[in-house]
């Protein structure tokens, strides 16, 4: 009990860490019953902690102004190219242009669009539509020239999991399909999903109930050595 605690400590303390974190999901925790094993111990269980996923709520939305700052509207992800080479999503919409000329996230994985990383063209201004496309006006253009779009995806839930990077995947691998009913909010952020209250007070109650365990296992030692003196005393 006192080891899954810690485990419990160690998700919250997670999700606190990434109170300020654009487009973070917060991980979810559940409790789930282990059948002891052995030849006496069919009738005995164990509650384990587990980390059965992430909160998908969205977060809230805050405006910037900022061109290259976008939000997705509704369930929807940003598609990105992982330092494996692999497809993997964000919600996170800080977008920067990186110094080859590639849309890409602060941490520079370039942001892939309908045919791999959308490159920008030098001393243009960038504009991103509401269904993902990117447009790029130079200064002594009459109008702006489509140079991409991002691709903007939506699978299941229940078909994501979020990798140690803190980017989500598919359960499979696979590419995720395009959807054209994703859009996004130019010139906002969507802020992380974590509760700090109830991370807090989550906290609070670990920290108590792992102080239990380790009166309950003091009061097992002392009751252990107690009845070695009695043995010996006999």
């Amino acid at each position: 009990g006192a080891k899954h605690l810690m485990y419990r400590q160690d998700t919250l303390a997670q999700n606190l860490a990434n109170a300020n974190t654009n487009g973070y999901r917060a991980d979810s925790v559940a409790l789930r019953a282990v059948p002891a094993q052995g030849q006496e111990s069919g009738t005995r269980v164990f509650t384990v902690e587990t980390t059965i996923g992430s909160d998908f709520a969205s977060g809230p939305m805050q405006s910037t102004g900022r061109a290259l700052d976008v939000a997705v509207q509704g369930a929807g992800w940003i598609t990105v190219q992982a330092l494996d080479g692999n497809e993997a999503y964000t919600r996170a919409g800080s977008l920067q242009v990186g110094a080859d000329g590639t849309l890409q996230l602060p941490n520079g994985l370039p942001v892939l669009g309908d045919g791999g990383p959308i490159t920008l063209p030098q001393d243009a201004r960038i504009s991103i539509g509401a269904d993902g496309t990117v447009s790029a006006k130079m200064m002594d253009a009459p109008e702006s020239n489509q140079v991409g779009r991002i691709k903007l995806v939506n699978p299941e839930p229940a078909e994501l999991v979020k990798g140690l990077d803190g980017l989500f995947r598919t359960r499979d691998g696979e590419p995720a399909q395009v959807d054209e009913t994703v859009r996004l909010a130019d010139g906002t952020l969507e802020g992380s999903n974590v509760n700090v209250v109830e991370a807090m007070i989550g906290m609070i109650a670990a920290a108590r109930q792992f102080e239990m365990q380790m009166k309950l296992l003091q009061s097992a030692e002392q009751n252990e050595q107690k009845a070695s003196s009695l043995v010996s005393n006999g």
